[in-house]
């Protein structure tokens, strides 16, 4: 049974899930897409320097999710390049971004209001492939549950995880910036989004494809247009995990093992007692030294 059956949102969500993604919501997925390749520092003097990488990255940054998707599913990681429509549209995004005469589609694309209008396009997008994805993976291995999260999470965060290679292209390499380390708002919004389908698609979420599509794509929306309005990095998440992660998996200490090295080793040496002093020299050799020195002096 349908949680929201009885809620007159049911023709709206099944019309919203209907709604075709291609050309109007990619061409914003792709806007997008290619001006965080232009935020990344470096990005305009390689598309100078070669136009072909940069190119690539573009199209890793467009597709990225549908390669990392079909390599985990066994399948061909270059079939999304062939929809030439939409490799000839992020082409022509990437072109007009990066080269367009006194940068005025870029000017024009990157001024607040309109972008805020390409960010919830965009999450539009995210929430069908991440459905896709599971719904996907769910028929080749109808058991499966972990391929298909992992099938959805990828599909919802491709470009993110795939970041580091995507940063080779360009000849940066971070390790640091590893998305699995420091996970982004897309990506575990991305992870729990296709958790949720993922139950959905196995019954275990009374709930139709339609509404769940809907209703996280306006959860999607509203963070996204929120976070990008305000400058702000902070996860809607984060409340809810710094109340569950330090009972599931414990807090981190707030000690410094290093320090702990340092101030051990410091009393290790402490401990040691100073080197004897060394002896005397006696009478003797002091006259030895005295009449050499002498000797010396004279010749």
């Amino acid at each position: 049974m349908d949680l929201v059956e009885a809620l007159p949102l049911g023709e709206l969500a099944a019309a919203f899930a209907a709604l075709p993604v291609f050309p109007l919501f990619d061409t914003a997925y792709y806007i997008i897409s290619v001006l965080y390749l232009k935020y990344e520092p470096g990005a305009m003097e390689m598309s100078r320097k070669s136009p072909f990488a940069s190119w690539l990255c573009a199209m890793l940054h467009c597709f990225g999710s549908y390669i990392l998707a079909d390599l985990l599913l066994g399948e061909a990681p270059v079939g999304c390049f062939s929809h030439n429509s939409s490799v000839i549209l992020a082409t022509a995004v990437w072109y007009l971004i990066f080269f367009c005469p006194m940068n005025l589609f870029y000017k024009c694309v990157s001024f607040l209001p309109v972008k805020l209008i390409f960010v919830a396009m965009k999450e539009v997008v995210r929430v069908r492939k991440i459905a896709a994805g599971v719904h996907h993976a769910h028929h080749l291995y109808h058991h499966g549950w972990f391929v298909m999260m992992a099938t959805g999470w990828v599909k919802g965060s491709g470009v993110a995880l795939m970041s580091n290679f995507e940063q080779l292209l360009r000849g940066v390499w971070k390790p640091e910036t590893n998305e699995i380390l420091h996970m982004s708002f897309p990506t575990k919004a991305s992870l729990y989004g296709t958790v949720l389908f993922t139950l959905q698609q196995t019954h275990w979420l009374p709930i139709s494809e339609a509404n769940l599509i809907f209703f996280f794509t306006m959860f999607m929306i509203v963070c996204k247009v929120f976070m990008t309005a305000t400058h702000s990095h902070a996860s809607p998440f984060a409340p809810l995990e710094n109340l569950v992660c330090p009972v599931l998996f414990g807090s981190v200490s707030s000690g410094h093992p290093s320090h702990h090295h340092d101030h051990h080793g410091a009393s290790h040496e402490v401990s040691h007692p100073p080197p004897p002093p060394p002896p005397a020299k006696s009478k003797e050799e002091l006259n030895e030294g005295t009449r050499k020195r002498k000797a010396k002096k004279a010749e």
